[in-house]
């Protein structure tokens, strides 16, 4: 019987691990949520997902692994510390830090060809984690089921996905706000907003007030795939969300993004988003060949078994064990801060 902990930071864990959930129940194994900001989370567990609200709590269930899609994970817990990362972030979308070892973590789980490379040459250097390509595990819902969103819209209208990351330098929503509200009122557009959970809040009250007749805004903490799947295009800025809009074949507006390429269309002036929008509705070919073979280098995996292969990895390497690894760098500042940010001190 195997026993796993999920590590949640923010509160788009769900998406990702709810699937690894799937996979665990369908073996009769168990898993339990920690929650590192206590007034976040839990609120979302539905009535049979179990949660375990204190460290020393942690330390009697003992889990055989903790999974974390944040960068940071508590070495103090029991178990094998996995890596499942919290988005496509890596260099398409331009972010620092996403192949910085952080010294937590027994065994990253990669979503594509390249991004396992880099892991394994890191891996090859500092010798005390494992890299196994599994594809991501929030993805496979997108394969897995076919939402009804759209028909519940009940429109004819083009089907617009606007999404924001919150990162200051690489947000579009504070200035992006009249040009969504006057698009959606011209009626030419029907559009689903939804806004990533650390943006800041009077820019999420500024959007929620946006909706309308063709308008609907949905909650960070709600399933972000029904989104995905009703959108025609998608409009954003530098937000790894966008990249997952392309693994179902749909075009990509971007405004103003700091990663640009054939793949999408970039605007950067607002009043040019309109005729990209018309533009990627049209599904130009040559557009389309360049963001098909972008998305099948991100993420080739299309088959809705990720969170399966994740399992597979783990229970591997829980059965092997760690000994063939070299021991962690004792990195006692950054072991420290975790303490810190947990308020715990014991041993």
């Amino acid at each position: 019987m195997y026993k796993y902990l999920f590590y949640c930071q923010e509160l788009y864990c769900f998406s990702i691990l709810r699937p690894v959930q799937d996979v665990i129940r369908e073996n009769g194994w168990e898993a339990a949520w920690f929650f590192e900001k206590p007034d976040v989370g839990p609120a979302y567990l539905t009535a049979d997902e179990h949660r375990i609200a204190s460290i020393e709590a942690v330390k009697d269930y003992h889990p055989d692994a903790v999974l974390a899609p944040g960068n940071l994970v508590p070495d103090f817990f029991p178990g094998l510390k996995v890596q499942v990362f919290h988005g496509l972030a890596d260099d398409a979308t331009g972010k620092k830090g996403h192949y910085r070892i952080r010294d937590f973590f027994d065994l990253y789980c990669t979503r594509s060809p390249a991004e396992t490379r880099i892991f394994q040459k890191l891996a090859a250097k500092k010798r005390h984690f494992e890299v196994v390509e599994t594809g991501w595990p929030k993805m496979d819902p997108l394969f897995q089921r076919q939402g009804n969103l759209k028909n519940e819209l009940n429109t004819s209208k083009p089907v617009v996905l606007f999404a924001a990351t919150f990162s200051p330098s690489l947000t579009r929503a504070p200035v992006l706000t009249e040009t969504i509200r006057n698009l959606a009122t011209s009626g030419k557009y029907y559009f689903i907003v939804t806004l990533h959970p650390k943006t800041r809040p009077e820019i999420v009250a500024r959007y929620r007030g946006l909706a309308g007749p063709n308008l609907r805004f949905f909650e960070s903490h709600e399933d972000v795939i029904p989104l995905l799947q009703a959108a025609d295009v998608m409009l954003c800025d530098t937000s790894s969300i966008g990249l997952e809009f392309m693994l179902l074949d749909k075009p990509l507006v971007t405004f103003r993004t700091k990663v640009p390429g054939p793949h999408l269309l970039n605007v950067v002036s607002l009043t040019d988003i309109e005729g990209a929008l018309d533009a990627a509705l049209g599904r130009p070919p040559q557009l389309m060949a360049a963001m098909r073979q972008f998305a099948d280098g991100l993420h080739p995996r299309r088959d809705g078994a990720s969170s399966r292969r994740v399992m597979e990895a783990v229970n591997r390497l829980i059965d092997r064990g760690t000994g063939h690894l070299k021991p962690k760098p004792a990195n006692l500042f950054r072991r420290l801060g975790m303490r810190k940010r947990l308020g715990y001190y014991r041993l």
